[in-house]
């Protein structure tokens, strides 16, 4: 989905990225794909920054959101490498995602706090990781709880404004 010209901007290099790709093999929660997931995750932070005026750093947030979950493997199941996966995946994720992507300093707080508080002193540093870590715990509730066909992203209140 095309949220608006900024935001597939940034976005596409990440999701058009061949290692990124592998993240539509693996579940999250439910049916979702760590890339839907990851995606929903990304449009619902970023249209309720930009509806809400708030003075970010949109790069950031959008990367971030879309690289928090890029632990590239399938936690479902048994391994001795992925247990605890909820405390552990940040790391992992934070780690694939500098070998792989140029991050800067909030890319990497956004990724490696989104579990705060479950990783209790993976401390969230920015406005933008407090969203993506809001967003993330609210979409997963969504996946889990709901059905795909159930999740709606808002619309843009103010799309010419997008991106600017």
């Amino acid at each position: 989905m095309i949220l608006d010209t900024y935001f597939d901007t940034i976005a596409q290099p990440l999701l058009q990225d061949e290692q990124y790709q592998t993240l539509k093999k693996y579940i999250a929660h439910s049916d979702f794909t760590v890339y839907d997931h990851s995606l929903l995750v990304a449009e619902r932070a970023y249209i309720y920054a930009k509806n809400k005026h708030l003075q970010l750093d949109y790069r950031s947030l959008i990367r971030g959101a879309l690289l928090h979950d890029f632990y590239l493997y399938d936690w479902h199941k048994s391994h001795k490498g992925h247990r605890l996966h909820g405390f552990r995946h940040p790391a992992w994720a934070l780690h694939n995602a500098n070998l792989r992507f140029d991050l800067n300093e909030k890319e990497k707080n956004i990724i490696f706090s989104h579990m705060w508080p479950l990783t209790f002193f993976q401390f969230p540093h920015s406005k933008e990781a407090w969203l993506v870590c809001h967003f993330d715990t609210q979409q997963a509730k969504l996946e889990t709880f709901g059905h795909k066909k159930d999740v709606k992203l808002p619309v843009l209140l103010y799309p010419e404004k997008v991106g600017s």
